[in-house]
């Protein structure tokens, strides 16, 4: 009987974890290996005094994107994932105090936009809109999502030449916004969809325009007891599987024979040193630090991959409040005054904003279980530049923008914030970037840029090893959970043609 071809794959985030799922449920013997104490990567937690803070993501969408690893056995996504719809999907909260929340339904989101004085166009060029978004994404799901394409080229071969020409190509994502709708609330709302990749809407193209309608035509989503419960229905289905899991088990260097990986040397909590040979090695961690760290490449390799630089970062502000705030739906925006003006600052100046807009989760409006009776749970997460060299920004630099940020939230009507912490736990990219190893604290993988990489992310097969691939939101289709899913979900494919070839 001849020997199961093996995997390891290192790094237990969403990517690696749906890659080693896959391969393991076609009798590949995976080894999945993972620095820190816990699965999920930046899917994160911490529990201390009765609050339960979600780390990573606060968000979840596409739940289709997920089922082929939990189907089989009789079993579906919601065995090992409790899934609750969040309606409103967002409140946003703007200078001149006007709010409005933005919801599933169509028909209620024309009686949410009656009260604004132009109604009636406010209304059609919603309508209008998410029509266009809806078009965006039938056709880059049907290619770019679905098929796993992995470049320009990929891209004209599947299209064809004029096959993609109803994916917008011509303008930049804000532009797009812009020339479709006249009320400037709505076209914030609409640009800030980027937060998902953590890029500028001046600078992404058009068809990431397909954002919207993926949470308004599939909904928004929140997992029953706090988004780690998703990792945790990971751990549940890779054990069932037969994956071996090695936590608290650092890689340190991928060796090499020609144009073939042969496995992955190991450091365990103890400092002991050991070597898993693999028939494929797939690496979680980002492609430009897994290159320096795992492949150690020159600069002169690692030049080629300068096009895809990191998505922004930002500081992450988890409190612990003695009351509730009850303006506060469960995810919040509050706006800068100028929303080009500070993607202009954040992705062009590389410098921290002054006027931030901030993302604000408050998970206790869906599962009050997140906090302790009568108290809030809430993150704040304002986008920052990743970290620079040209331009540092120093840790201190970190906390007078978590000021600037109390003091915007305590103007919006969140009236004493201060007074009512009762937990902190703060987050910057030099935390991000020791902790996951993210590309100069990058929270989202690469940015989407037209200009330098127009939207595509690396490839997910090493240029250099042919039995070496990448996943996560380094490389296509990008961030944000559904994706990086996608990313493991196309390279155990690519893996698997691979062998029958």
């Amino acid at each position: 009987m001849s020997k199961p071809l093996t995997a390891v794959v290192i790094g237990a985030g969403i990517g690696g974890m749906s890659a080693a799922i896959q391969l393991q449920k076609a009798g590949i013997q995976v080894t999945l290996v993972e620095k820190n104490g816990q699965l999920g990567g930046k899917l994160n937690l911490l529990e201390t005094q009765g609050f339960k803070f979600d780390l990573g993501p606060s968000i979840f969408t596409l739940p289709q994107v997920f089922r082929p690893l939990f189907e089989g056995d009789g079993k579906t996504l919601e065995d090992y994932v409790p899934l609750e719809r969040v309606d409103p999907q967002w409140r946003n909260f703007f200078e001149d105090g006007t709010v409005l929340d933005l919801w599933e339904r169509t028909e209620t989101m024309r009686s949410e936009l009656s009260r604004l004085p132009d109604a009636g166009t406010a209304f059609d060029d919603y309508e209008r809109f998410v029509a266009y978004s809806k078009q965006q994404y039938d056709v880059v799901e049907r290619g770019y999502l679905r098929e796993g394409l992995d470049g320009f080229w990929e891209l004209i071969r599947f299209y064809g030449l004029m096959g993609g020409r109803e994916m917008d190509w011509m303008h930049s994502m804000s532009g797009a916004v812009n020339s479709r709708v006249r009320n400037q609330y709505l076209r914030d709302i609409f640009n800030y969809f980027i937060k998902y990749v953590g890029s500028s809407a001046n600078d992404s193209p058009g068809f990431m325009n397909l954002m919207p309608y993926i949470q308004l035509g599939f909904g928004l989503w929140y997992v029953k007891g706090g988004l780690y419960e998703f990792a945790r229905g990971f751990e549940r289905r890779l054990r069932e599987l037969g994956v071996e899991v090695l936590l608290q088990t650092e890689a340190t260097r991928i060796t090499q024979e020609g144009d073939r990986v042969s496995g992955v040397e190991l450091r365990d909590a103890q400092g002991a040193t050991t070597f898993v040979p693999a028939d494929f090695v797939i690496s979680n961690m980002e492609v430009i630090p897994a290159s320096e760290r795992l492949l150690q490449q020159t600069p002169r390799q690692l030049k080629r991959l300068s096009r895809f630089e990191p998505a922004c970062s930002g500081i992450v502000l988890h409190l612990g409040l003695d009351r509730e705030y009850p303006q506060l739906a469960h995810h919040n925006f509050f706006y800068s005054k100028d929303q080009s003006q500070h993607f202009d600052r954040v992705f062009h100046e590389k410098r921290l904003p002054d006027d931030p807009t901030i993302y604000l989760v408050a998970p206790t409006r869906t599962d009050p279980s997140q906090a302790p009776a009568g108290c809030d749970n809430i993150k704040i997460l304002p986008h920052i530049p990743p970290l620079q060299s040209k331009r540092p920004y120093t840790y201190e630099d970190c906390v007078a923008l978590k000021e600037l940020c109390l003091d915007k939230l305590e103007r919006m009507g969140l009236t004493d914030l201060r007074k009512h912490i009762i937990v902190e736990d703060f987050w910057t990219p030099f935390d991000i970037e020791k902790t996951y190893y993210s590309n100069r604290g990058s929270i989202y993988g690469v940015v989407c840029d037209r200009r330098h990489n127009f939207a595509f992310k690396a490839p997910k097969r090493s240029a250099d090893f042919k039995n070496m691939f990448f996943v996560g939101g380094s490389v296509n289709p990008g961030g944000g959970m559904p994706m990086v899913s996608l990313s493991g979900q196309h390279v155990a494919r690519m893996i698997l043609e691979q062998i029958e070839q």
